[in-house]
């Protein structure tokens, strides 16, 4: 039985995802639960939007049961077909999420394509067998994929830059697991960590994409966006980091061996991927577009534009050194 409280989740939002070559309508929801037990990445402040470990099991069920009601009565199933769960960490750690409200999401969802945010460590074959047991229909191929912020595939640059506390043996071993179930991966990866080069950023980003090719059946690319209260933050409020170009993020999707799905948040603004006023939104609205119609003919067309900032963008690349300032804003 769903709760009849008015909790409201952090976020939920009806969209479009390309999944399978087809376009789907999608519902995003960012439930908020007892907390990471990680949190420590190093640009997330996710970590801040929590409960807490001081809630009882059975407030905090009753909590979420409450935050699901609500979007049901905002977004009735019948309006879409996939659904993406993000969570304060991971949505299979029972600490943060109680086991019987991950059975109750499996059961309304039903029939629908589930993408859930996990970390590695929490990806277990018979929760998640029982998971897929309870919303498969056999309607998709694979129902199920476990939403893993990979964000490199060097292990270096994940504890350096990101303070990610696993490795890339661990994301290998999840997918290995996952798929054994009949579940599927998705990588996100994370492009522009603190302490990289424009340059740098660009080849690990090259690297991941082509390693997580291997594990996991969707990539999404997130450029990185400076959030509020982060030690990222920090950093760039003292000018020792710019977040990523959008000429760089083009030329990553341009040359991606698959379809690599981005959607730039914050784009064209100080806190996120930018490179001047004068092209940001045409590229932003590009890109996203992109990820929707994966047209490689498009985001040719966005790398020919003609602007100013892209010499500046060049100049960067070639100019910019490893342990010194980022040379622009």
């Amino acid at each position: 039985m769903i709760s009849e409280s008015r909790e409201k989740p952090l976020a939920a939002w009806k969209g479009h995802e390309r999944h399978d070559g087809r376009l789907l309508d999608c519902l995003t929801i960012i439930f908020r639960s007892a907390g990471c037990s990680w949190s420590k990445c190093l640009m997330c402040s996710y970590r801040h939007e929590r409960y807490g470990r001081w809630l009882s099991e059975e407030d905090l069920t009753s909590n979420l049961r409450a935050q699901l009601a609500w979007v049901l009565d905002q977004h009735p199933p019948e309006t879409y077909s996939m659904v993406k769960i993000f969570t304060s960490g991971s949505f299979f750690d029972q600490a943060e999420i109680p086991p019987p409200f991950v059975s109750l999401v499996a059961e309304t969802f039903r029939g629908k394509v589930i993408v859930a945010e996990t970390r590695p460590e929490f990806v277990d074959g018979s929760v998640l067998s029982d998971f897929i047991g309870r919303m498969d229909t056999g309607e998709h191929k694979i129902p199920l994929y476990c939403a893993v912020g990979l964000e490199t595939s060097n292990d270096a640059i994940r504890k350096k830059s990101i303070d990610k506390g696993f490795s890339f043996r661990d994301f290998i071993n999840a997918a290995r697991v996952a798929h054994a179930t009949g579940a599927g991966i998705k990588a996100y990866l994370l492009f522009k960590p603190l302490f990289l080069t424009e340059k740098e950023a660009i080849k690990d980003m090259r690297d991941s994409i082509r390693d997580a090719v291997e594990h996991a059946e969707l990539i999404s690319m997130n450029p990185c966006t400076v959030q509020r209260n982060t030690e990222l933050e920090r950093y760039w409020k003292r000018g020792a980091y710019r977040p990523p170009y959008l000429w760089s993020v083009l030329e990553l999707l341009k040359e991606a061996p698959v379809h690599v799905a981005c959607d730039p948040l914050g784009g064209g603004q100080k806190r996120g991927p930018h490179n001047c006023r004068n092209c940001d939104y045409e590229i932003v609205k590009g890109i996203r577009d992109y990820s929707l119609n994966a047209d490689r003919e498009l985001i040719k067309v966005l790398m020919e534009k003609d602007c100013g900032c892209r010499a500046e963008w060049e100049y960067v690349l070639s100019a910019e050194r490893p342990y010194a300032m980022p040379l622009s804003r």
